[in-house]
């Protein structure tokens, strides 16, 4: 899948080792609740105990706390992302959609806070400042410059999408749409800069939903440990799944009928039970093999992703080998952590920058594109293909130049920024003042200097009149 029908996506990042002060803490803590989606320096927290089950709630070891091999397996899982848009084919395309969508939101139920059950509000107001937030203001952007896009070859009416699929420049009827699309709905975004954006409102819904159902169980006399709270949202995102594939239903108003959103539930109780269980702190390799066969195996003999149509097919056929996949590779990360000091460090780099790449990576590609244009000697309406330059079809070496631009120039461009910006003294705040303060004199003078022109235009007209009256007086025949 290339754009948001098409296409199968998302992201989210950890936090190297370091001892935080309370201050610190507490802001990492509000990025993390973006969990699993890419935010910079994102720590590994502890879940606050609830009294109803503090046994079950309280962190894992300190160990556990301050370890990055979650921010090494979400840069793991960005790459795996940027792959996949990158060109490849065959079995590694089948093996990366496996688990690179579904490793974030076992991040986010892996590191849920019980403390949000007595505090939804920040919750709530968390998840939309992490979620709802960068999308509104990306997806406005790339509105914004849409049809500016066409004349630079960005986009092209002629070439799109493996489907053949292509954009068109919007009427102000349809950009109106689009802009209440994106604000109300979390849909009408660019489908081709921005088709991996569907991610932020399933995870969005998905988080809510969590908290939602993790109250009303914990509430119930049913359920007495948060476990069996994580059991019963797991069995109800099943059973909702299954209902909804077996029975074509959809979720009325989530754009795409809400299949994602339910998996990302799924999943994310997946995650929060395997913290629940503290099954990372009993991985070992005898476990982890056969995870990564299994893997594998699923790879080759029933492929599978989270696709937005996900058919009975999908649901049955992606859970087990993700949750295998997340269980070995987060193994793997903490091989890495320990042993594999220089893949550490840029692993780590990447992971804590994953949400720019998540954004940008499709912008960055058509740097590539433009090479292989030239190279092939295409014409330069050739870029406007999505997200790749698809004829002729990318090689090992075109694949890989794609994914290295692709994590790499979001990454340069986001530590260019922060440079200009530490030599800047005004804040983001101040920023948006100044805009404001400017259009608003902006519009002052423009009603101003188009009051003067009416004014003249009327004073004109009137001595024209004057003229005509003149002349024609003077011509009268009555005088004569």
């Amino acid at each position: 899948m290339i754009n948001d029908n098409i296409q199968k996506l998302p992201e989210e990042d950890e936090a190297p080792l370091t001892m935080q002060s309370e201050v610190e803490q507490k802001v990492t803590e509000q990025q993390f609740d973006a969990q699993s989606l890419p935010t910079e320096g994102e720590r590994t927290k502890v879940d606050v105990s609830s009294s109803v089950d503090a046994s079950t709630t309280v962190a894992a070891s300190k160990d556990e706390e301050r370890s990055t091999r979650f921010t090494l397996l979400k840069a793991i899982a960005i790459i795996c992302v940027v792959m996949s848009h990158a060109g490849i084919r065959g079995w590694l395309f089948d093996f990366v959609f496996i688990f690179h969508v579904p490793i974030f939101f076992m991040c986010a139920g892996y590191f849920f806070h019980t403390k949000y059950l007595t505090d939804e509000r920040t919750f709530v107001l968390h998840r939309f400042k992490g979620l709802y937030w960068p999308f509104l203001r990306w997806s406005v952007f790339f509105l914004v410059i849409h049809n500016l896009l066409f004349p630079l070859g960005l986009l092209s009416e002629q070439y799109g999408n493996a489907g053949g699929g292509v954009l068109h420049p919007y009427t102000w009827h349809e950009w109106s749409q689009h802009l209440w699309s994106i604000v109300f709905n979390m849909s009408g975004y660019n489908e081709f800069f921005c088709g991996t954006f569907w991610f932020f409102r399933a995870l969005l819904i998905a988080s809510l939903l969590f908290l939602l159902l993790f109250k009303v169980f914990s509430r119930s006399e049913h359920f007495v440990s948060h476990k069996q709270v994580g059991w019963g949202i797991l069995g109800t995102a099943l059973v909702l799944t299954f209902w909804k594939v077996t029975t074509g239903l959809t979720m009325t108003g989530v754009m795409q009928g809400g299949y994602r959103e339910l998996m990302g539930l799924m999943f994310m109780a997946a995650g929060f039970l395997i913290r629940q269980y503290k099954l990372m702190k009993l991985v070992t390799w005898q476990v982890a093999v056969p995870c990564a066969l299994l893997l594998i195996v699923a790879s080759f003999a029933f492929p599978s992703s989270m696709v937005w149509n996900g058919t009975l097919y999908d649901f049955l056929a992606l859970p087990i080998p993700a949750i295998a996949a997340f269980i070995a590779l987060a193994w793997a990360c903490g091989l890495i952590d320990r042993y594999i000091l220089w893949a550490r460090r840029a692993l780590l780099y990447i992971g804590d920058r994953t949400l720019y790449i998540f954004a940008f990576h499709l912008v960055a590609f058509k740097v590539v594109s433009a090479l292989k244009i030239a190279f092939y000697g295409l014409p330069w309406e050739a870029v406007g293909g999505h997200p790749t330059v698809l004829q002729p079809q990318s090689n090992v070496l075109w694949v890989l130049l794609y994914t290295i631009v692709g994590v790499a120039l979001p990454i340069l461009w986001l530590e260019g920024y922060r440079r200009v910006a530490s030599h800047v003294t005004i804040t983001e705040k101040q920023a948006v003042g100044l805009l404001v303060v400017s259009g608003q004199r902006l519009c002052h003078y423009t009603v101003l200097t188009g009051r003067f022109i009416v004014m003249a235009c009327v004073a004109a007209c009137r001595n024209i009149w004057q003229s005509i009256k003149d002349i024609i007086e003077a011509s009268s025949p009555e005088d004569e």
